[in-house]
């Protein structure tokens, strides 16, 4: 029976012979493992037995674990992780042999990476899914990515703004782990407050000698031995590329709103309250609209997208990209890297 994560304590009574849970979202993951486990705790399962299917796995050892009394006369887990999710033919063979044995005083839990969809059709798939629940950790993504990050946010009693959680979908969407553990600290620095995006802002520039923030202001004065220097820092500080990128979509999105409308023949007086831009950064953003074209800008959201796309499909963070990006906000220099190719960037 296929049951998603945000759906599992529903299914934990009463506990199946046999739980599986494959995926790449290691928060997903754990999470799912934590709340078997700690219902099989209140049912009375006191030993955990924990085993690894490697290159000189014995799959004796498992159908002993299952035979075995136990030397406390309690109920058992028994967790086998399968890295390849491969057991192959002897595994498949010793599944079936002990779902026909079955025993409510065990529990067993298979762990392993994510399943394509022939592989939940194999044999053995089938055999413990047929006497347990399967459990799918993907990361979801988009809408799926928001619910997910709705329910985090009302699970810690939180307070947030509606630009505080786009800022944190920005941030996070796809890496749960890193979200999670940022509403966690949230709820600890403010616990019944209302949070909005300065907020944020606020608690992310206090995380860094030099602050996204500062970056982002380099850039748009052109002060390219500033830029370079901080984004170095921040790089060395262990800053997540996700906090860059966010702060960098963030201004060159006004840039692009500013600069259609300059090309419009619009006045920007209505622009600069409608973006939030106070007098004393209007300068900062008349300095960039000044140098940059429209296609300017536009070339540099594409770049800053293609290390995005590369941090979330492959986790590499792209500091030499970033660097180009930080140059290319200089007009002449767009010239001078116009033989780099985005996909050059990964």
């Amino acid at each position: 029976m296929r049951v998603y994560p945000d759906q599992l304590k529903r299914h934990l009574k009463p506990l199946q012979q046999c739980y599986l849970i494959f995926g790449d979202d290691p928060w997903l993951c754990e999470t799912s493992r934590s709340q078997i486990y700690a219902q099989a705790k209140n049912e009375g399962f006191e030993e955990k037995i924990q085993l690894t299917q490697e290159n000189s796995f014995n799959w004796n050892e498992l159908v002993d674990e299952w035979q075995a009394m136990s030397l406390f006369s309690s109920r058992r887990v028994i967790e086998l992780t399968l890295p390849q999710a491969k057991p192959g033919s002897e595994g498949g063979a010793t599944f079936q042999r002990l779902m026909q044995m079955a025993n409510p005083d065990l529990l067993l839990i298979v762990t392993g990476p994510k399943l394509a969809a022939e592989q939940t059709k194999s044999k053995w798939f089938k055999t413990l899914d047929s006497q347990g629940v399967y459990i799918p950790c993907t990361t979801p993504e988009g809408q799926q990515f928001q619910r997910w990050l709705d329910g985090r946010i009302s699970h810690f009693n939180l307070r947030l703004t509606r630009d505080a959680r786009e800022m944190l979908f920005s941030l996070y969407e796809g890496n749960l782990l890193a979200a999670d553990q940022s509403l966690q600290l949230l709820q600890l620095l403010s616990p019944e407050s209302e949070i909005n995006s300065q907020h944020l802002e606020s608690y992310f520039e206090d995380q860094s000698r030099f602050s996204v923030f500062q970056l982002t202001d380099a850039m748009l004065n052109n002060q390219q031995d500033k830029a370079q220097h901080i984004l170095s820092q921040l790089k060395a500080e262990g800053v997540a590329m996700p906090i860059i990128l966010w702060g960098l979509f963030k201004e060159l999105t006004i840039l692009l709103q500013l600069k259609s409308a300059l090309e419009n023949q619009q006045s920007l007086q209505s622009l600069w309250g409608k973006l939030r831009i106070w007098d004393k950064r209007k300068p900062l953003y008349q300095s960039a609209l000044n140098r940059l074209s429209l296609a300017q800008i536009e070339s540099l959201l594409s770049g800053a997208s293609a290390i995005e796309l590369n941090l979330k499909q492959h986790g590499i963070e792209d500091w030499t990209g970033m660097s180009h990006l930080c140059l290319l906000f200089d007009p002449k220099a767009h010239s001078g890297l116009s033989h780099i190719e985005l996909n050059e960037w990964s």
